[in-house]
């Protein structure tokens, strides 16, 4: 018998609503966002999908470059991370977060240091040991967000952030049905040990 799980304070047990996010950098620094993407869910479905370009202040190197397709002269009239940070947190103040490896969640917090800016404040659920409990076949490898997406057929164009962040958050939804958990309960089972994971028992 699934045990009971109780949710984060703030979040109900049936939760469906969260927010995935990706983001895009200049160069090896993680703090040095120049792209963020976010896509937005609820009911199990996709509502709305966007991403805003962001003015790092720093240079691109062209390995970045190479992945993103950002440069420079793309970003010399966008916002900065402080222009943007009060718009970030409201949208993601207290709510289910996903993103494809904490690198986002690390990328977020040192663009808020640099900034001397309070970090975002969200429930944050890392998609990949998501997948990596709900897909046994990817519990040791492969769970990389393109390998991911091709196994659940999830068309998408690598490397862009919002497009990234729709993925992300589609890996949640396909892992929600595989599971029978709750996105409200990933936030727990996503940190259960890999050996002591199981499905709930089958809903009647």
């Amino acid at each position: 018998m699934a045990r009971a799980i109780a949710p984060p304070p703030g979040v109900q047990a049936g939760a469906t609503e969260f927010i995935a996010i990706d983001v895009e950098t200049a160069n090896g620094d993680s703090g040095s966002i120049c792209q963020i993407g976010f896509a937005r869910f609820a009911d199990n479905a996709l509502v709305d999908n966007w991403s805003w370009l962001i003015n790092p202040q720093t240079w691109f190197s062209r390995d970045n470059i190479a992945i993103h397709g950002i440069h420079a002269a793309d970003v010399r009239d966008a916002p900065t991370w402080a222009e943007c940070h009060a718009d970030i947190a409201a949208l993601l103040s207290h709510r289910i977060v996903v993103s494809h490896t904490a690198f986002d969640v690390t990328a977020t917090a040192r663009a808020c240091a640099s900034a001397e800016l309070p970090l975002l404040e969200a429930l944050w659920l890392d998609s990949t040991r998501v997948a990596r409990r709900a897909f046994p076949r990817f519990a040791r490898r492969g769970y990389g967000l393109a390998s991911l997406s091709r196994y659940l057929d999830i068309d998408f164009a690598h490397h862009d952030a919002g497009e990234d962040a729709r993925a992300a958050g589609l890996v949640v939804l396909a892992a929600v049905r595989a599971s029978g958990h709750s996105v409200a309960d990933w936030l727990t089972e996503a940190h259960r040990p890999l050996r002591e994971f199981t499905r709930p028992a089958a809903r009647r």
